[in-house]
């Protein structure tokens, strides 16, 4: 499926400041930018590569039960938990802005839902590598590209239990990493660490174990052969912008 085809059906199309609104289907909606705050999809949104595009790197029968199986469940109980509710048809920013008053089944499978629609998006095959413009922030936040690279596989390793990995554009527009646990994210107004994400690792078990096991470095050493830096390279702007 075609990138542009695959950003309508998630209803989280990003451009610059705000993007007016989008007919999906017989709804309009509103989007956001930048990031992927729109609001979510009323049917699960696709995989926007097969199963196998990421082979030797992330195998295709763990994404095929990550995808199928996790993230479905997540965004079924997420549309579930806000379903005639005050938040129902809201966008994801608004209801992460104020996570902390929200019950644990719209927190957990929220942050589980947007996650790994954000995560999906930051893989892909053949990207060049970072800009000029981020490489030039990179390289001011952390001294250099592998020194980031460092920061972050640290970040992912050092993640106790399951969570996630993230590089962000902090609030004083500055890079840094984090991680954060279960499926909390920077956006979240409880989040210790709060900016625009840039880039994740999904570092649960269920997204390396069948081929790792218990090998979480090897996984996330592989991880930077499927970074999709395009994708990357577009929040940063964006977020520069927002």
């Amino acid at each position: 499926m075609e990138r542009r085809k695959f950003f309508k059906s998630v209803g989280l199309l990003t451009a610059a400041a705000y993007i007016g609104p989008k007919v999906f289907g017989n709804e309009q909606i509103q989007v956001k930018a930048p990031g992927i705050e729109g609001v979510p999809a009323p049917e699960f949104p696709p995989l926007p590569f097969a199963y196998d595009a990421l082979e030797p790197y992330i195998d295709a029968r763990t994404m095929e039960i990550h995808y199928d199986k996790h993230h479905r469940a997540y965004y079924t109980n997420f549309m579930n938990a806000v379903k005639g509710t005050a938040l129902e048809g809201k966008p994801l920013s608004e209801i992460f802005s104020t996570i902390s008053k929200q019950t644990d089944a719209v927190r957990n499978n929220g942050g589980g839902y947007y996650n790994h629609l954000f995560f999906w998006k930051n893989l892909g095959k053949g990207s060049s590598g970072p800009s000029n413009d981020l490489s030039s922030a990179i390289t001011k936040s952390f001294g250099s590209v592998d020194k980031f690279k460092e920061t972050f596989n640290t970040a992912a390793k050092t993640r106790f239990g399951s969570g996630w990995a993230w590089l962000y554009l902090g609030t004083d527009k500055n890079l840094a990493v984090a991680s954060s646990p279960n499926q909390d994210n920077p956006l979240m107004d409880l989040s210790p660490v709060k900016g625009t994400p840039l880039l994740t690792l999904d570092v649960w078990e269920h997204a390396y174990y069948l081929k790792y096991q218990n090998k979480r470095a090897d996984y996330i050493d592989a991880f930077w052969n499927v970074v999709n830096w395009d994708e990357v390279n577009r929040r940063y702007q964006q977020a520069l912008k927002g």
